[in-house]
């Protein structure tokens, strides 16, 4: 397995991994969260949003982009955005197609967007996922590269639904 920088050519290749990687995760989302979060999160279904914005990093930001390759073929990737206010980079991205979970891909992509912080002088790294039975694996991946959780509830309410009291879906 090698990294290297992204290329435009590879595009697509990098949108369709991320949708067949994520797939199972917007599965078990959409179960988790009440339905009207889902539709306005995703009014056009998860794929069409994921796709356009992912196609915007790829677009935006291609020199924040690095691609994990096996004998040539793109099979993951990782996107870094430096903070420097905050002294910190940050993993926007990471996706591993699901052919080839499981092999050190995603361990060695943060490694990578690690060496990236390091050298751009920044002192943390953070990444954020969800907290979802479908992000589980997410979350033991990132524990298991060493970091620390950071405790954040978000709340939503449905506006547009009449009730005598608390939203229950």
């Amino acid at each position: 397995m090698e990294i290297g920088p992204y290329e435009a050519a590879l595009r697509d290749a990098l949108l369709q991994l991320s949708i067949r990687a994520w797939r199972p995760v917007f599965t078990e989302l959409a179960a988790a969260v009440p339905p009207f979060v889902f539709a306005a999160f995703y009014p056009r279904g998860w794929e069409a949003r994921q796709i356009e914005d992912l196609g915007e990093i790829l677009d935006d930001q291609p020199d924040s982009v690095y691609v994990a390759f096996v004998d040539g073929v793109p099979v993951g990737w990782v996107c870094v955005r430096i903070h420097p206010d905050d002294d910190m980079g940050e993993i926007y991205v990471l996706a591993v197609d699901p052919a080839y979970q499981r092999r050190g891909i995603a361990t060695a992509l943060m490694e990578h967007a690690f060496t990236v912080v390091r050298e751009a002088g920044m002192s943390m790294i953070m990444v954020e996922t969800g907290d979802d039975p479908g992000h589980a694996a997410s979350r033991a991946t990132y524990e298991a590269a060493g970091f620390r959780r950071w405790p954040v509830a978000r709340y939503f309410k449905d506006l547009t639904a009449v009730s005598d009291g608390p939203d229950r879906d």
